[in-house]
C-alpha cells in the first residue's frame, strides 16, 4: 500500500469511465436476495446490503473501479495539502435527481449529517470540513490521515435542500427505531432512481436519464425481490421468474450449475463471520446458571475458541464455500498475515480443561443472538455453533431472527445481546477500518468503536489504532496493524469463523460484476436476449 502524501489527479481514470463501450438495446432485469436494504436512510446505518442497494441512487466523492481502484465519482480531484488536510475538487454540472444541483454545500450537510448517523464510524477521523467554493471542499483530520479516500467510499451524498423540505435533516438511528422521510423515499445523483418500493418485498430501480456519467451496461429497468427461503428462491431462478440470486445456499451450487441455460458466480468476500461475546457488563443479560458474566473470563472465551471446529463447518456446512480464519477480517484486508490469519485448530480435551481453570466446569446458560437471512448460512451456522458449544457445557439457546430485527436489538445505543455471531466487511480493504469501527473502547462522540457490540477495551489496542490512524510510513504502519491484530487475536474477544465467499446463480446471457463489498453495481450489468 502507497501512503506517502501525494495528488491524486484522476483524469485518465475519469477518460477511461467516458470512454465505456457503448451500451446495448436497454434491458429489464431481475434479481432476487434473502433480505432487503431495511432502510433508504444513506446515514442512518453501516450496513452492506443497504450500502450495495443505495450505491445506484446515492454517490460518494470517491468510489471503487471494477479492479477495486480508487475512482473519481461525485470529486474529479483529490490532493493531501499537508497531513491533515484533504481538498476535494467537485464535479461540475451534476444535478439530483429531482432536478436540483449538487454543490459543495450538499457536502457539507451530508458531512454534518452523517455524523450524527449509524455511519459516523465512517468519517470519525474527520474533524472539521469547510466550503472553499461551490465546487470546492477542504476536510480536516484530527491527525494524519494517509488513506481518507478509501475511508469514505460508503459515505454518500444528500441533497440538503431536499432533506429540509422533507423534514429529514437529521438521520434515522442505526437500529432502525425512528421514522423519517429518508427511511422510504431517495433522491440521490446516481446512475438509477427508486420507483418503486414494497419494503421487504421489492425495489425497482429505472435508469436516471440524466445521470452525469456513462452506462457501461444496459439495465434500463432492475426489479429487486426479497425472497428470504433460499429453494423459493432457487427455484425462482430455474423457473426463469429472476435473472439472477444473491446467496446460493452452497447444497444448491452444482444443482443450478447442472441446470440449463444457467451458472454460478464465484468470487472470495470480504465479510468474516465471527462470534462476540458480552465482554462489558458484569452479568449475563439473555443467561443463567451462574452468578456475574463468565464471558469476561480470558480463559472460557479461549476455551470458546478451542471447541469450535470451523473444518468442519466448512466442510459440512458450506461444502466448501467458506475459507476458515484466525482473525475477524478477511485474508486480503491490509494487516492480515498467513500466521495471525490461520484458522483456529480445535482442542476439545484443552478447551474442557480451560472451563475447570475458569471454575465453570458446570457450564451456564447463553442466549446465541444470530440472523437468519442476512449472509450465507448463517442460521444453520448459527445452529452448528451452539453444538460445538454444548460439549464444554456451555448450554446455547440459539435465537435465529431477520436482520432487521436482530439489528434493532443488538446495534447501539442498547447492544442488547449477550453473545451474538456477527460478519463484517471492511470496504477500504484495511484491517484499521475494523479496529477503529468495532475493536476500539466505545465512544459516541467520535464514531470510535460505536459498532463494538460486545463492548471489548484494551488501552493498548486504542493507542495502536490512533497510531495507525495517522503513520504515513507504510512499513511502520503494517508493523503496528500487526501488533494491534496479534493482541485482539490473544484476548479471544472476537473468536473467527470464517470468511465467506460471494455465490450468485446467474441465466446465461446475463453478465454480471462481482464485487468482494457484495455490491449490486447495475451500471455494469448486461443483459442479452
Amino acid at each position: 500500500m502507497h501512503l506517502e502524501r501525494s495528488t491524486y489527479l484522476t483524469a485518465p481514470a475519469l477518460a477511461v469511465l467516458l470512454a465505456a463501450t457503448p451500451a446495448a438495446q436497454a434491458a429489464e432485469f431481475s434479481f432476487a436476495g434473502p433480505l432487503d436494504a431495511y432502510t433508504l436512510d444513506p446515514h442512518a446505518v453501516s450496513n452492506t446490503l443497504v450500502f450495495a442497494v443505495l450505491r445506484n441512487v446515492y454517490e460518494p466523492l470517491v468510489t471503487r473501479g471494477k479492479d477495486l481502484s480508487m475512482q473519481p465519482a461525485l470529486a474529479t480531484e483529490w490532493i493531501q495539502v499537508d497531513d491533515t488536510t484533504w481538498q476535494f475538487k467537485l464535479r461540475e454540472g451534476v444535478t439530483f435527481s429531482n432536478g436540483n444541483d449538487f454543490s459543495a454545500d450538499d457536502v457539507v450537510f451530508s458531512f454534518e449529517r452523517a455524523k450524527k448517523g449509524g455511519i459516523k464510524s465512517h468519517l470519525s477521523e474527520v474533524a472539521s470540513i469547510e466550503k472553499v467554493d461551490d465546487h470546492t471542499v477542504r476536510m480536516k483530520t484530527s491527525s494524519a490521515d494517509p488513506i481518507l479516500p478509501n475511508q469514505i467510499v460508503n459515505w454518500f451524498m444528500m441533497d440538503s435542500d431536499w432533506a429540509r423540505e422533507n423534514g429529514a435533516e437529521e438521520p434515522g438511528q442505526a437500529d432502525n427505531s425512528t421514522e423519517s422521510f429518508a427511511n422510504r423515499n431517495a433522491v440521490g445523483t446516481g446512475a438509477y432512481v427508486i420507483s418503486d418500493r414494497d419494503p421487504g418485498v421489492k425495489t425497482v430501480l429505472t435508469a436516471n436519464k440524466a445521470w452525469w456519467g456513462k452506462m457501461d451496461g444496459n439495465v434500463d429497468k432492475a426489479t429487486f425481490y426479497v425472497i428470504a427461503n433460499p429453494s423459493t428462491r432457487v427455484s425462482a431462478l430455474i423457473s426463469g421468474e429472476v435473472d439472477m440470486i444473491d446467496g446460493v445456499p452452497p447444497q444448491d451450487a452444482a444443482r443450478i450449475e447442472s441446470a440449463d441455460g444457467l451458472h454460478v458466480e464465484a468470487t472470495p468476500d470480504l465479510r468474516t463471520v465471527y462470534l462476540q461475546p458480552d465482554v462489558a457488563r458484569d452479568t449475563l443479560v439473555h443467561g443463567g446458571g451462574v452468578e456475574g458474566n463468565p464471558f469476561k473470563d480470558p480463559k472460557v472465551r479461549e476455551a470458546m475458541k478451542l471447541a469450535i471446529d470451523t473444518g468442519a463447518i466448512q466442510k459440512r456446512i458450506m461444502r466448501g464455500y467458506s475459507t476458515p480464519v484466525g482473525l475477524p477480517i478477511a485474508n486480503e484486508a491490509e494487516g492480515s498475515t498467513p500466521e495471525l490469519n490461520a484458522p483456529n485448530q480445535p482442542d476439545l480435551e484443552r478447551a474442557k480443561q480451560l472451563m475447570e481453570e475458569a471454575g465453570h466446569e458446570d457450564g451456564f446458560d447463553v442466549t446465541l443472538d444470530c440472523t437468519n437471512d442476512r449472509f450465507m448460512n448463517d442460521e444453520a451456522t448459527c445452529l452448528a455453533i451452539g453444538s460445538f458449544l454444548a460439549q464444554i457445557n456451555i448450554r446455547v439457546t440459539p435465537r435465529a431472527q431477520a436482520t432487521a430485527r436482530w439489528a434493532q436489538q443488538i446495534n447501539p445505543p442498547g447492544y442488547d445481546t449477550s453473545l451474538t455471531m456477527l460478519s463484517y466487511s471492511p470496504y477500504t480493504y484495511d484491517a484499521h477500518q475494523f479496529l477503529s469501527g468495532l475493536a476500539t473502547t466505545r465512544d459516541a462522540s467520535s464514531g470510535r468503536g460505536v459498532f463494538n457490540i460486545g463492548g471489548y477495551s484494551n488501552p493498548e489496542v486504542d493507542q495502536l489504532t490512533a497510531e495507525i490512524g495517522s503513520e504515513t510510513d507504510a512499513q511502520k504502519r503494517t508493523e503496528l496493524l500487526h501488533q494491534a491484530l496479534g493482541i485482539l487475536k490473544e484476548s479471544n474477544a472476537y473468536i473467527p469463523i470464517h470468511q465467506l465467499q460471494i455465490l450468485w446463480g446467474v441465466r446465461d446471457g446475463v453478465d454480471v460484476v462481482q464485487l468482494a463489498d457484495l455490491a449490486y453495481p447495475l451500471a455494469w450489468f448486461k443483459v442479452s436476449e
